[in-house]
């Protein structure tokens, strides 16, 4: 069970980014339903549980070190290009994200230029990934329960000083800017989003692991505690959301709202995420053109990241504003081609050579 856990704290670690961080994409594609909100909550909790014990589980039983060999398995050869490209858009893309996303924490919270927030995130980023695998999947893992512990605090905190109803924030909430027309579309485009970003380092962690039901079982909790953030964020956001709804990162608003040194405690928690995510998309994007651990992958891994940087400077809120929707659109041929891999059972028969482990 403690390797499951470690697969599941690495999970949570990999799908949270900048926008789930500060709140943004929780007020866009939940809380700004108000009520019903509530019911893309539960829908993408399951669909998360599901879909990350199928990532982790295929990641294993194909002993996988890059998402290209699952997705032309499950695809085949023409929408697993599709598929390929898109996941590859979607790394180096949401990679640039972050990097932005880290410039805007500095720029916010400490007047800083956002151009040194980006240069701190893109050089930590790169000096991680020149270890192991196995060394990033425990450094993400290992900052994964300091984001829940935020946001169990900042969910009581919410809700217990909340001044008005559910019910009378309930209008207030469905005046916010929503990602799609309705709440049953936006928890399969947010979960389709979070997949698109975490299927290849979910897929590499799965490799990394010679037993399936391990790998399965790490996915499956991961999946539903991911879900169980989501609704504490939620009901976080909503019980102060005529407050802070206005505001381009609501979970450091209501950490400002309790006290200063909070406020500023967060935005380190906040740069930490960003810098879980932003590793895992680095690593995942070089693994899919070099091998891991050659000279060649480290120089791919600094050019890349060089790249992604120049390219932050287009700022947070435009990157975010047009490309996260876009990917969680695209995202939904990967998440149909791996239900009907899993309902296919590909790659079982191979998995009869791995090596059982002990749990």
């Amino acid at each position: 069970m403690k390797r499951s856990l470690k697969i599941a704290s690495a999970f949570i670690g990999i799908v949270v980014g900048a926008g789930f961080a500060s709140g943004q994409e929780i007020l866009q594609y939940f809380t700004s339903f108000g009520y019903w909100g509530l019911g893309g909550v539960i829908v993408a909790t399951a669909l998360f549980g599901y879909i990350g014990m199928i990532l982790t589980r295929l990641g294993s039983r194909m002993q996988t070190t890059s998402h290209e060999d699952v997705v032309y398995r499950i695809s085949g050869k023409w929408l697993g290009k599709v598929i390929d490209y898109t996941l590859i858009l979607t790394l180096f893309g949401i990679l640039v994200v972050m990097i932005a996303g880290a410039g805007s924490i500095f720029s916010q919270q400490f007047g800083l230029a956002p151009a040194f927030g980006r240069g701190i995130m893109i050089v930590l980023v790169i000096l991680t990934i020149m270890m192991n695998v196995k060394k990033v999947i425990t450094i993400i893992s290992s900052i994964t329960p300091f984001l829940i512990l935020m946001v169990i605090g900042i969910a009581i905190y919410s809700v217990l000083t909340m001044e008005s109803s559910f019910n009378s924030l309930d209008p207030v909430a469905k005046e916010q800017l929503s990602a799609t027309p309705n709440w049953l579309l936006s928890a399969v485009n947010y979960v389709s989003l979070a997949i698109a970003l975490g299927a290849s380092m979910s897929l590499v962690m799965g490799g990394a692991e010679k037993d399936e039901k391990v790998a399965a079982r790490g996915g499956l909790i991961g999946g539903l505690g991911f879900g169980f953030i989501i609704l504490l964020s939620y009901a976080a956001i909503f019980a102060k959301v005529d407050v802070v709804g206005g505001a381009d990162l609501p979970m450091l608003a209501i950490g400002d709202n309790i006290s200063p040194l909070i406020g500023i405690i967060m935005a380190f928690i906040i740069f930490a995420m960003i810098y879980n995510t932003a590793v895992s998309l680095l690593l995942s994007f070089s693994a899919r053109f070099t091998e891991i651990g050659t000279k060649k992958y480290r120089i791919f891994v600094i050019i890349a990241g060089i790249i992604a940087f120049a390219l932050s400077f287009a700022g947070f809120t435009t990157l975010v504003n047009w490309f996260y929707p876009v990917v969680g659109y695209l995202g939904l041929l990967l998440i149909g081609a791996l239900i009907l891999a899993d309902i296919r059972k590909v790659g079982k028969n191979s998995s009869s050579t791995n090596t059982k482990a002990a749990d």
